[in-house]
């Protein structure tokens, strides 16, 4: 355990003191004489026909603000539970799903890749429809660049995602997951499938809905850009663009959050001059501001699961919003 690094250990440390949330261990990776888990945690119903919604940070482990956002969250949902007579409500009626850090060994060793030099975010097994950006697009040249896609399959860590992401799917009645990370320009992002397709995702309507509802409830967080991962740039191998591929009658909305860390260099230039500053706040303060930043659109995201105000769209009303959304970010 001493040399698991210090948000892995913290997880640890939560699921040893709350029996309320069920763990286990996706796998387990070795790395030069040491073994490092991929976590998962749940709490909530138990029933299969109930919302589900998911949490995922450390996909790329340098970007250790995404993990300790989602940390954050989960610590907060454990500390309230006796109290919280609303929160064990909502807990009824929705599971909450969490894997707070895909890629422990690159968190250990403060990289975007893994162990293996591996960006797990462009090693899903799909090719992008059309011609993506150059290197950040993911290339086969060599380990020693970034946005390295590997040679050889699968990785284990991003085989063990898509394989719970799909357990999930398959048990509950409809799946929204928020996969946290940071780096791209000045805004904050929301992002949604495809990465590799100018084509519309089945429930882009669902998502222009969802987007359509946070802004009217909360119009005073509306700091977030939503769009297709396409329009800002292609890739090939994205996880969520694998997961996404199957059509399905549930409603499955995958959205990643991508905060804009230029923010945090423009306000300390000094960050450049060490690698995870161009990822993460190296200010206390504004540390504390992207941890409480993210936490009004999370709730969000599980009681608007919880409403199921999603699954019970009419075929009219999608129809309607993915005219819209078609309209707004494809007809170009």
């Amino acid at each position: 355990m001493e040399t698991l690094p210090t948000e892995l250990h913290t997880l640890v440390d939560l699921i040893d003191r709350y029996p309320q949330l069920h763990a286990r261990t996706l796998t387990k990776l070795e790395f030069k004489n040491h073994s490092y888990p991929v976590i998962s945690a749940e709490l909530g119903a138990k029933e299969a026909d109930v919302p589900c919604v998911l949490f995922v940070g450390g996909v790329h482990g340098v970007e250790v603000i995404g993990i300790q956002v989602i940390m954050a969250l989960l610590e907060s949902i454990l500390s309230r539970l006796e109290w919280d007579s609303q929160l064990q409500l909502l807990l009824s009626q929705i599971k909450l799903a969490f894997v707070p850090i895909v890629n422990p060994v690159g968190l250990q060793n403060g990289t975007r890749c893994n162990g293996q030099r591996v960006d797990l975010m462009r090693n899903a097994p799909i090719e992008a429809e059309t011609k993506v950006t150059f290197l950040v697009g993911g290339q086969k040249l060599s380990s020693h660049l970034p946005w390295y896609r590997g040679r050889h399959g699968v990785e284990q860590e991003t085989q063990a995602l898509i394989q719970y992401v799909e357990q999930l799917k398959a048990n509950a009645s409809s799946l929204i997951s928020l996969d946290a990370h940071s780096g791209f320009g000045m805004t904050d992002h929301i992002w949604f499938p495809f990465a590799g397709s100018n084509k519309p995702m089945q429930n882009i309507g669902r998502i222009h809905y969802l987007e359509q509802l946070y802004q009217a409830s909360y119009p005073h967080h509306s700091h977030y850009s939503f769009s297709p991962q396409s329009l800002i740039y292609r890739t090939h191998g994205d996880i969520w663009d694998y997961l996404t591929m199957p059509k399905t009658d549930k409603p499955f909305l995958p959205l990643t959050l991508e905060m804009g860390s230029w923010i945090w260099v423009k306000k300390n230039p000094r960050q450049v001059f060490n690698f995870a500053g161009f990822f993460n706040p190296q200010k206390q303060h504004r540390q504390l501001r992207a941890l409480r930043k993210h936490t009004v659109l999370m709730h969000f995201l599980m009681d608007l699961a919880a409403s199921r105000a999603l699954e019970s769209m009419s075929q009219e009303m999608l129809i309607k919003q993915n005219h819209v959304a078609f309209k707004r970010w494809f007809q170009r």
